[in-house]
Parts: structure tokens; sequence; C-alpha cells
């Protein structure tokens, strides 16, 4: 794969940060076969001029996928997809993406003057109004019996 084929987009509206952004879009891409073991990606500084970010937030990106072994940076050469995600890869990535998301959110709502007791409350009210379909309507199901008991 070219580098300057490679193409990320930002949705600056979003309220995942940037770096997660390039991390899911990335994951998402190896996992459904558009990205392959082998293939370059552009430097942090290419990708990062590209979407006219800061360096660091590309940089950071790129730390996390290369913890979870999805690329490989190698000195002079460049930045590779490593290998094809194993389930446990794409879980450990999920969850680093998750802890972020949730220590960026606390961050926050603290900064405002939440209460632990505030944040949760309202995210379970949020979460049980959220209009479900399919399997998510049996999770709820069994996360209502779980709260429940």
């Amino acid at each position: 794969m070219k580098t300057q084929n490679f193409q990320i987009v930002l949705d600056m509206r979003s309220e995942a940060p940037i770096y997660v952004q390039i991390v899911e879009q990335v994951r998402q891409r190896v996992s459904t076969g558009e990205l392959r073991p082998g293939d370059q990606l552009p430097t942090v500084r290419q990708l990062a001029t590209e979407l006219r970010v800061n360096f660091n937030t590309v940089a950071r990106a790129y730390r996390l996928l290369d913890e979870a072994g999805l690329i490989s940076t190698q000195q002079g050469r460049g930045t590779y997809i490593w290998e094809g995600p194993t389930e446990e890869t794409l879980k450990q990535l999920k969850k680093k993406s998750l802890e972020e998301l949730t220590r960026n959110y606390l961050d926050e709502t603290s900064r405002l003057g939440y209460s632990l007791k505030d944040i949760l409350e309202e995210l379970k009210r949020i979460y049980l109004d959220a209009s479900h379909t399919g399997s998510e309507k049996q999770e709820n199901k069994q996360d209502r019996q779980i709260d429940e008991k």
C-alpha cells in the first residue's frame, strides 16, 4: 500500500479524541483486510500535516497501535502493519481506547464539579433510555437483572 492512498477522516465534532479516531480507523481497516501485513502507513509527521493536527496526537495513536501489536515502526524505513489482528489484540486495543475515553470523560466531569454518584446515575439513565436493537436489548435485560440482584 502506498502511503498517499491512506485516508483518515476526522470528525472534529465528535467527542472521541482525535488520536482515538485514528486508532479506531486503522484497527477497523486492519480487521476488514483493507490494510494488510506489510502495508506502509504514512510517517507521524506526514499524517499530522495531512490531517492538520498536532504531531503528538498522531504519535500517541501510533504508540497505542504499536503497543497493541498492529503496527511496527522501523527507524529509517517507516511504519508498517505488523500482523493481522488476533481477537486478543483487538480486545486489548478496544479496552485501551475505552480506558482513554473514560479517563477523559471523568477528568472533564470532575473539572465541572460532578460527583461520582451524579456521573453514574446519568450514565445509567442514558444507557437505559437509549434505543437498542437485537442482542443489545438482551444485554440490557441481563445488565438490569444483575443491577437488581
